[in-house]
């Protein structure tokens, strides 16, 4: 439990101090010839911090990496991840949306980060890898160790939802983390959270962009409370037997020699 918690604080150093040296590089550029914006400080820091985390721990092995899964050519559970990705991400924001209303302390920063063409690097690459290299690699690994699996994952995906930082994220992030970490514990690789998390935040960068907003509610997009709530009863179709197969077909690399 303690090893958990240093790696999630060590993560949360690496973030804040990388992106206050960013911030004071970009002030001392903007004082003598070019004014960096705000979003792009923000995406040059978000990477620079994701990478580093990235090489630390792997580096020092908090994350050890093996390709024994992937050699069992596990692509049909790979494609069921996807579509349990897809087929979450109206029913999560339905859900999202009927919770009382939390605080969006970064909702103009997501926004912009969203608008712009590199933030997708953020988005929709280095967070899906460095947090599933970190969160399910690194700090459900050890807790696996030491708790019984659920009790593992419920804690795993709480410290998941906190390092968000943002009270209207939380909840969302809680629940993906129920279900990245129950993959993670089923397989004992990082790459179906990888591949659910890509797909999931790939799918928020495009909607966003759509719409041009980053926090376009469910009834913009479909017209109405009635064809929302129809289109989230439409995607629990999809749900449902992605994850069924999933609970079919996931398994250790080392329980399939």
């Amino acid at each position: 439990m303690k090893k958990a918690i240093l790696y999630v604080l060590l993560f949360v150093a690496i973030q804040v101090v990388v992106m206050n040296v960013v911030e004071g590089v970009c002030l001392l550029i903007g004082s003598t010839a070019v004014v960096v914006d705000k979003t792009t400080q923000m995406i040059i820091g978000l990477s620079a911090a994701n990478v580093l985390a990235l090489v630390v721990f792997l580096w020092k092995r908090m994350t050890p990496l093996s390709p024994s899964w992937l050699l069992t050519r596990p692509w049909s559970v790979l494609l069921w991840t996807a579509l349990a990705s897809i087929g979450m991400a109206i029913p999560f924001t339905w859900l999202q949306e009927h919770l009382p209303e939390l605080p969006n302390l970064i909702e103009m920063e997501m926004g912009n980060l969203m608008a712009n063409y590199w933030g997708y690097v953020v988005v929709g690459l280095l967070a899906p890898l460095v947090e599933e290299v970190v969160f399910r690699g690194a700090v459900l690994r050890v807790l696996l160790e030491k708790l019984t699996p659920w009790k593992a994952i419920v804690v795993s995906a709480l410290l998941f939802s906190l390092v968000h930082g943002n009270p209207a994220q939380m909840p969302y992030a809680f629940i993906g983390g129920l279900l990245l970490g129950w993959m993670y514990w089923r397989t004992g690789s990082i790459i179906p959270g990888m591949v659910y998390h890509w797909v999931n935040n790939s799918a928020a960068y495009i909607v966003s962009n759509m719409y041009q907003q980053a926090d376009v509610k469910l009834v913009d997009i479909f017209g109405s409370e009635q064809h929302a709530l129809m289109a989230a009863g439409f995607s629990l179709m999809i749900v449902i037997p992605a994850l069924w197969q999933l609970y079919l077909q996931m398994k250790r690399a080392d329980s399939q020699n």
